[in-house]
């Protein structure tokens, strides 16, 4: 069960976007390709292995043969001796004889030893202190461990002997009297251990001498132990037979690990250089290789000084190879399983497997001889990550820049909004966004890997794309509550300086889209430089199938989301400052008004104001929303609640003084006019399609046919109308008719049954989309 849910969480950090199903056949393939190395990596181990298992086998059955082969001839020894006991006359007494001369001679010799150990002691002494004034040579040293070793062995046979007596009252008294050995034998084991510790810079240095006395101490010393280790297991097998031999009951009695110890000796000289390394790392990860000189070249010194001063037996080489690399392995591994490690450090570890086993190869060593791999072979997997941490980098800076953006925004904050060097409103994180996915683009870069880049930009291309959609629906949201009618729940009846700065908020965000696609002579828009950072980095094919139709299709969200900016600015200028003006529209109330006036003086007052804040081309957008939303406004205020159009009543003229009180609005805005707003003057050229805007009024002409024609004439009226605007809403025209004073449902009837006739092609959406 946890195999599978761990299964279920790889997936899913795999395919974490509907855009990676495209890679299921890749990782696939992918996966495959490793399976079958894998494979063939285990077919071979264990072939390997079954061999060192028959081999092992084999070794211990020929030495469970030799082992017998020892215990017969042994009992066989045992038999004889006791034989050739009976066949001796008085042998009991030859025997005791013997004994006694034994005994009395190992007594004289441990009464010498004893009373020589001390001065013996003293000498060596005095050659430890003179080795102590130079410890890169020691010429003692060779004589002082043959010293030591036989004034460990007088101790051991001493407390050997007293421990095989029934009085041992004199232990306690020996033991003390040996302490000074000890002492003696901790101050020389430090002279080894500094000898050990510095044998690569012995070697450098050309002191063979001490490098070959130090060898010759520690192959001693291994010979030593594997004595002791073999007498240890014959007496635990055959423990009484072993007692009645002389040879197994002498020498040293203790293993002394002096091997072991070299070895360990060998991991601490490199351990306090892996530590400098990684201080280093950490602050210039791209300089790893220089960093690690000095383990290439402490194998070199190993293979071309040290080799030939050592043992054959101990491969001094492949020793110190197999220590060096462990210690590296385990350097690279924690550093890699860190949480925490940045995307440089990472690659620079990817980047670095290659190039150790490179640097290997030139010492002769080949990749397969070096276990375990330095990386664990994860090196794909690393790459994954590497390009998880960029991607995760990228995901996190967005999602808290608009964070920021949303609580400013959503909060109103009236200091919250920057200008460029134009005077125009933009936000605070448009720049630091662009500039970190720069930044991101270039860590990608740096991997020089093709498959690390695309990845990356694919995240960025979501990002933004996640931006665009939680801008619109943010936009969409906040207007929602200043269009809500006084007392309709939240947000209802928002003041008016809070109105004021989510308008500028709405221009803010229009012109960051612009400025994410405007190229103009001067700078290039954010978007173009994007494109061209992350072009060297990716394939070809890449560039053409998949990154050029994300660019087009972010630089028309740019596009739409500015646009939709301007229409929410627009028409939150009708749902609030018009809201009480268009409801009187067609009522009684509108002849005596004049609303398409005070419309048109502030959309006047919009225009001064914020001219010299919007960008100019949105400028012209937002003429033409303006002029869009009060067409579809007027026309829809046909449902207004007691709009009804008697035929005794000048109704055509009112409609012919609100078109041309329109028309002179915004066939004004085409020539140039003073800029109005805070600071200085300044002249703004605002640029009308005012042929286009006449032409979409046209449908007003229209409303007023269907009003003023006789009941007859109304369904060709229609007709005419629906074949102009394929998307004219039949709701809105039976609204019309029945604002008439003579209203009957023949009338709608006939209407009906001619748009049921009628087909027209759909095409472009006209005015009339916008009035239900």
């Amino acid at each position: 069960m946890a195999d599978i849910e761990g299964t279920i969480v790889e997936l899913a950090d795999l395919l974490r976007h509907p855009e990676d199903l495209d890679k299921i056949s890749f990782l696939k393939s992918e996966f495959t390709r490793k399976k079958a190395a894998i494979d063939g990596q285990l077919k071979i181990g264990l072939k390997d292995q079954l061999e060192v298992t028959q081999n092992g086998m084999s070794s211990i059955s020929d030495g469970q043969r030799t082992v017998n082969q020892i215990k017969e001839e042994m009992m066989r020894i045992d038999k004889l001796c006791a034989e050739a006991q009976n066949m001796i006359r008085d042998f009991p007494d030859i025997n005791l004889v013997s004994q006694v001369h034994r005994n009395f001679s190992q007594v004289e010799t441990m009464k010498a030893n004893i009373e020589s150990f001390d001065g013996r002691l003293k000498d060596l002494e005095q050659m430890l202190r003179e080795d102590d004034l130079d410890l890169e040579n020691q010429p003692n040293l060779l004589n002082i461990h043959y010293g030591l070793t036989q004034l460990r062995d007088i101790r051991d046979d001493a407390m050997d002997q007293i421990k095989r007596t029934s009085d041992t009252s004199l232990e306690s008294h020996l033991q003390d009297y040996f302490t000074r050995l000890g002492d003696v034998i901790d101050w020389f084991d430090d002279h080894v251990g500094t000898a050990c510790m510095n044998l690569i810079p012995l070697v450098q240095a050309d002191n063979k001498g001490m490098v070959v006395r130090l060898a010759l101490i520690i192959e001693e010393e291994e010979k030593s132990d594997n004595k002791v280790k073999a007498l240890q297991d014959a007496q635990r097998e055959y423990k009484d037979l072993a007692s009645r031999f002389k040879s197994m009951t002498t020498g040293p009695k203790q293993l002394r690990g002096y091997k072991e110890k070299f070895l360990e000796a060998i991991k601490y000289y490199a351990q306090p250089q892996f530590d400098k390394a990684e201080e280093q790392f950490l602050e210039e990860p791209d300089k790893l290789a220089n960093i690690m000189k000095w383990y290439f070249n402490d194998l070199y010194v190993v293979k071309v000084g040290m080799a030939s001063l050592m043992p054959k037996k101990w491969r001094i080489f492949k020793t110190y190879t197999d220590i060096y690399h462990n210690l590296m392995h385990d350097w690279l591994t924690k550093h890699i399983d860190n949480p925490e490690l940045s995307p440089p450090h990472m690659l620079s570890i990817i980047d670095w497997s290659e190039k150790y086993y490179t640097k290997m190869t030139k010492l002769g060593w080949d990749q397969s001889t070096l276990q375990p791999h330095v990386l664990d072979g994860r090196e794909a997997e690393l790459i994954r990550e590497y390009r998880q941490l960029i991607v995760k980098s990228v995901d996190e800076w967005m999602d808290r820049m608009f964070a920021a953006d949303k609580k400013s925004f959503i909060d109103r904050k009236p200091d919250s909004l920057d200008t460029n060097e134009h005077g125009y409103f933009r936000t605070k994180t448009l720049g630091d966004m662009w500039r970190m996915l720069k930044e991101q683009t270039a860590v990608a870069g740096s991997s020089n890997r093709t498959d690390v880049a695309e990845g990356v930009f694919d995240a960025m291309f979501r990002a933004l794309k996640s931006r665009q959609n939680l801008w619109q629906n943010m936009i969409d949201s906040e207007s929602q509550k200043y269009k809500a009618p006084p007392g309709a729940g939240a947000g209802a009846g928002a003041d008016g300086e809070s109105m004021q700065v989510f308008q500028d908020w709405l221009v803010a965000i229009a012109n960051d889209q612009i400025a994410c696609i405007d190229d103009n002579e001067d700078q290039l828009g954010y978007l173009t430089r994007f494109h061209r950072d992350l072009e060297p980095l990716v394939t070809p094919a890449y560039m053409s199938a998949h990154a050029l139709p994300q660019l087009d299709a972010l630089r028309d969200g740019f596009v739409d989301l500015g646009t939709h900016c301007i229409t929410a600015f627009a028409s939150l200028i009708f749902a609030v400052d018009f809201r009480a003006t268009v409801a009187d529209f067609f009522t009684p109330k509108w002849y005596a008004e004049y609303g398409m006036k005070r419309i048109v003086t502030t959309f006047d007052d919009y225009i001064a104001d914020y001219a010299k804040v919007l960008h100019r081309s949105l400028l012209d957008v937002l003429v033409e929303e303006l002029a869009d939303e009060l067409l579809a406004h007027y026309l829809s205020a046909v449902r207004n609640k007691g709009a009804r159009f008697r035929r005794a009543e000048p109704f055509t003229d009112k409609f012919k003084d609100d078109v041309l009180t329109a028309f002179e609005f915004f066939a004004g805005l085409g020539n140039h006019r003073e800029e109005g707003g805070g600071g200085g003057g300044g002249v703004v050229t605002v640029t009308v399609d005012f042929a286009a805007i006449k032409r979409k009024w046209r449908v007003v002409d229209k409303m007023v046919r269907l009003l003023e024609a006789d009941k007859p004439g109304v369904v060709a009226v229609y007709e005419e109308f629906k074949r102009e605007c394929w998307d004219l809403q039949l709701g809105w025209v039976e609204s019309v008719l029945r604002a008439r004073d003579d209203f009957d449902r023949a009338m709608l009837a006939a209407v009906k049954a001619k748009a049921a006739e009628v087909y027209v092609e759909r095409g472009a959406e006209t005015i009339m989309s916008k009035v239900k």
